[in-house]
């Protein structure tokens, strides 16, 4: 039997997880609170694991003249039932560095626009 689910359902899912093992491990109320905690400080990792879609937009040329290069790349997805488009800052082994920007949109259609249309 075969069982496929979308990432921003998936993404939801873990979500809801993080919030009811938080409560488990420090008493009911707390779990929202502290996920979103979560959220806010690992907030580039969770939107690039949350992606339903991505486009590359170009090199990131970096005034710091970090050791290895790095893509901007536009991505749309879901995450904790919003759908939103966000530009990465990603390597070449498809690891998330950054985040330089993120809206938040009522529809897949308008967040997905909204990637096509990143520069």
């Amino acid at each position: 039997m075969d069982m496929s689910q979308s990432i921003g359902t998936a993404s939801d899912r873990v979500l809801e997880t993080l919030k009811a093992g938080l409560e488990i491990e420090f008493g009911r109320g707390a779990g929202e609170a502290l996920a979103h905690r979560f959220l806010e400080a690992e907030e580039a990792d969770f939107r690039w694991d949350a992606r339903v879609e991505e486009r590359w937009i170009g090199a990131y040329e970096s005034i710091d003249e970090e050791e290895f290069e790095l893509d901007r790349i536009a991505i749309c997805g879901r995450l904790d039932g919003k759908w939103f488009c966000a530009t990465m800052l990603v390597d070449g082994d498809g690891q998330a560095h950054g985040m330089m920007g993120c809206r938040e949109f009522r529809s897949l259609v308008r967040a997905r626009d909204a990637m096509l249309h990143a520069h």
